[in-house]
């Protein structure tokens, strides 16, 4: 079997591997399979791109225009099943594991795209609750709008689900009009890179509405401000790493670790 090279998304160019790249065993018997990660900070890159072009375009559609996307991106993720699972038996999985990782992601993306078009307003932004009176007179009146961050969705996630773990987070992001850089667990990335090829080649979300970091993610956490979103599946060891990060700690990010079985 030949080597895959494990290539990252970065500003819509796929970045090959490097010296500086790790090789990824099978589980079955054990053999390199795949390399992936590269030597080169690509954060500046990934963070621009991903808020000035990806930002950018997906908070000009409303809730409905971008629940269409996303049952867009169900078909197509659904057209490329039988893919999937060839490479998701590597990692160890069995069929029944694929309908809970492979189907199951998918379904969670229809299921946000009928959320979107049938409980969300055909509007940019979420009018939550009435308008409240605050002053005696009625000359105060406030109201709680929910709009897109600024920022950019940082999605970390774990080994065991790399196709449904992603498209779990994917999904109310890009509902939410928020861009999304995937960070996959290292042994089965080359699952994720693979679904993430077939969104990218679909052209079906704007440029820049979701990028791929399949090594390491370098200095990017210590970028991240109050308008980004980090979330996290994986080990208590890799919360507790995540916990400790200046720029995390400096904008009082609330995480919730979900341990891995």
């Amino acid at each position: 079997m030949a080597i895959r090279q494990v290539e990252s998304l970065v500003a819509d160019h796929w970045v090959a591997p490097d010296q500086n790249a790790h090789e990824i065993h099978a589980a079955i018997d054990g053999s390199v399979i795949a390399q992936a990660g590269s030597g080169k900070n690509h954060t500046a890159t990934l963070l621009e791109y991903a808020k000035v072009k990806g930002g950018t375009a997906l908070r000009t559609l409303g809730f409905n225009d971008r629940a269409k996307l996303l049952k867009a991106l169900a078909m197509k993720l659904s057209e490329h099943k039988e893919d999937l699972y060839q490479l998701s038996f590597l990692t160890g999985a069995t069929a029944k594991d694929h309908f809970f990782d492979i189907d199951g992601g998918i379904a969670t993306v229809f299921g946000y795209a009928s959320i979107g078009r049938r409980e969300l307003p055909d509007s940019q932004i979420y009018c939550d609750g009435k308008v409240e009176q605050l002053s005696r007179s009625g000359s105060f009146l406030g109201q709680h709008i929910a709009a897109p961050r600024r920022g950019v969705a940082v999605q970390i996630n774990a080994y065991n689900f790399p196709v449904w773990g992603m498209l779990e987070k994917l999904a109310p992001a890009i509902l939410a009009g928020m861009q999304v850089i995937v960070k996959p667990a290292t042994a089965s990335r080359y699952v994720t890179a693979a679904a993430v090829r077939i969104i990218a080649a679909s052209n079906i979300l704007p440029p820049g509405s979701i990028q791929l970091v399949t090594g390491s993610v370098g200095d990017l956490l210590d970028h991240l401000d109050c308008q980004d979103v980090l979330s996290f599946t994986g080990s208590e060891q890799t919360a507790h790493l995540l916990r400790s990060a200046p720029a995390l700690v400096k904008t009082q990010y609330g995480l919730s670790p979900s341990k891995t079985v």
